[in-house]
């Protein structure tokens, strides 16, 4: 496990209002399962297909049609549920959620209010080097998605595309744990993390596979406190739902904003009328949607058309035995077994690919070195190339090819480097690149002296002055490094220049 220190939530102070105030913050995150298929019919979940192409009777609301659970879609939701030390529950029910929209052709969203999926469970979040905050999962439910409305196709008309109706969604409600704009987005990164280790959703904001509703409200210091002694949500204020975030950096601008305009708003007299907002990123603000609704505005009830889901324990435990490594799991092992900082440690783990491509590295290599590499280097390149770590043109053999030139001694540092570059935009084996390119460098120590005595002797001044300062020493390993065309080992010259000078 990884060494962390366990630090109750920091309140995030809000500057330049008249009082203190702590921000109070729950994310419903709607998590899109990955999966070929919806969640009660078989049609396609194919994304950027044509406009209303993924569309099966069953989802167009045609009449007669009945939903059939997709098991796929509940093992996804099983396996999420355990990657994030949730209870699964043995018997769950599915209810219809009544609202109507016209990219909603039932006229209700068949999803889990009473009786879901999974229970509790946790996301550890890290908010700097060995310090952790925990946020609580308060359940997981599966629902529909429903279509999408268009509105700027056409000056007078809405169009609608029914592709997303039915799609599998994971809803993963937090407790109000979290107490700040920072926080959030890390708690968001971390779930999104976890849910592209287990392969439960790709985690892809921009498409809409994975966006957050944010909760947000403020209360005094002490507070808090006070809700986690009894449970009370009355303790932390009035909150307002910020609906459809879909970028960490957004989530956090919303928070600041939202924040600062209920605490104006109480500051001047007022009460926080309990809505839903929507933020607008070109003008940095939250404006009002719709009154908050609850559940009785829904007018939940079981849905007819399905009994409840009942699973078994043994296939619980058979999708447990399969579970990948998890981020933690993974960091904790590639700082003990490679000897990796916090930091390094955190980068290669960031992603599940990138994590491979390490470890693929390390099992050829250094793994110290296959991590400066791997970092410095190879994602540097990728960033400069836009590129992701499933498109590198160098191949983890090809990596370890070259870091293990330099182990052996066969490639300077600096030879490393343009080989490094040769590999990555020619391709080819390292070693035999080297060989014909002729970059290997000299570790013949009579060659390396024969060098050091020529440069020493065609400088006698040089030679006094280095006497004198020893700091003036590296003159001379540089002129000898020129000499031989920058092939001649590093550390052979200094040694040798340094005997040679007698210092």
């Amino acid at each position: 496990m990884l060494d962390l220190t366990y630090e109750s939530p920091s309140p995030k102070i809000i500057a330049g209002a008249k009082h203190d105030w702590e921000l109070v913050i729950g994310m419903e995150v709607h998590a899109q399962v990955s999966s070929n298929a919806k969640l009660f019919s078989g049609a396609s979940t194919q994304f950027g297909a044509e406009p209303n192409s993924n569309v099966a009777f069953v989802d167009a609301a045609m009449p007669g049609m009945l939903p059939v659970i997709n098991a796929f879609c509940v093992e996804q939701a099983v396996r999420t549920g355990l990657g994030l030390k949730a209870a699964i529950n043995l018997r769950s029910a599915f209810d219809r959620k009544n609202y109507f929209y016209p990219d909603l052709p039932q006229g209700y969203q068949i999803s889990q209010l009473y009786h879901p999926i999974v229970g509790e469970g946790e996301v550890l979040v890290e908010m700097g080097e060995g310090v952790a905050r925990l946020v609580r999962i308060e359940r997981i439910h599966l629902e529909q998605d429903a279509g999408k409305s268009i509105h700027d196709m056409d000056p007078a008309l809405s169009f609608v595309d029914l592709n997303r109706t039915g799609v599998a969604l994971m809803e993963i409600v937090s407790r109000p744990d979290i107490r700040g704009p920072e926080e959030a987005a890390a708690y968001i990164a971390k779930l999104r993390q976890i849910l592209r280790y287990l392969g439960t959703c790709d985690g892809n904001m921009q498409s809409g596979s994975m966006r957050a509703d944010v909760n947000v409200s403020i209360c005094r210091p002490g507070a808090y406190e006070k809700y986690q002694e009894t449970q009370d949500f009355s303790h932390l204020g009035t909150r307002c739902e910020i609906k459809n975030m879909n970028s960490m950096r957004f989530i956090q601008a919303a928070i600041d904003y939202e924040a600062r305009r209920q605490i104006a708003i109480v500051e001047g007299g007022g009460t926080v009328d309990q809505e839903t907002r929507l933020y607008d990123p070109d003008k940095n603000e939250t404006r009002s949607m719709r009154s908050k609704e609850e559940a009785h505005d829904y007018r939940y009830f079981p849905d007819p058309d399905l009994l409840p889901l009942e699973i078994e324990q043994a296939w619980v435990d058979d999708i447990e035995s399969r579970l990948p490594e998890l981020p933690d799991a993974k960091k904790a092992r590639f700082m003990k077994d490679f000897g990796l900082s916090d930091y390094d440690a955190s980068v290669l783990t960031a992603e599940v690919e990138a994590a491979a491509y390490f470890e693929a590295v390390a099992a050829d290599a250094d793994g110290k070195m296959a991590a400066n590499w791997v970092i410095n280097e190879l994602f540097g390149r990728l960033k400069k190339d836009e590129k992701h770590i499933t498109e590198s043109p160098m191949s983890s053999a090809q990596l370890a090819g070259v870091i293990g030139l330099i182990s052996k001694n066969v490639i300077s540092g600096k030879m490393a480097k343009d080989l490094f570059e040769i590999v990555y935009t020619e391709g080819g084996d390292p070693a035999q690149i080297a060989e014909e390119r002729g970059m290997k460098q000299v570790t013949d120590t009579g060659a390396i002296e024969t060098a050091v005595d020529e440069v020493i002797a065609a400088n006698p001044e040089q030679v006094e002055k280095a006497q004198q300062n020893p700091k003036l020493a590296g003159w001379f390993v540089g002129q000898v490094m020129k000499a031989t065309g920058g092939k001649a080992n590093p550390k052979a010259v200094n040694e040798i220049v340094m005997a040679k000078l007698g210092l």
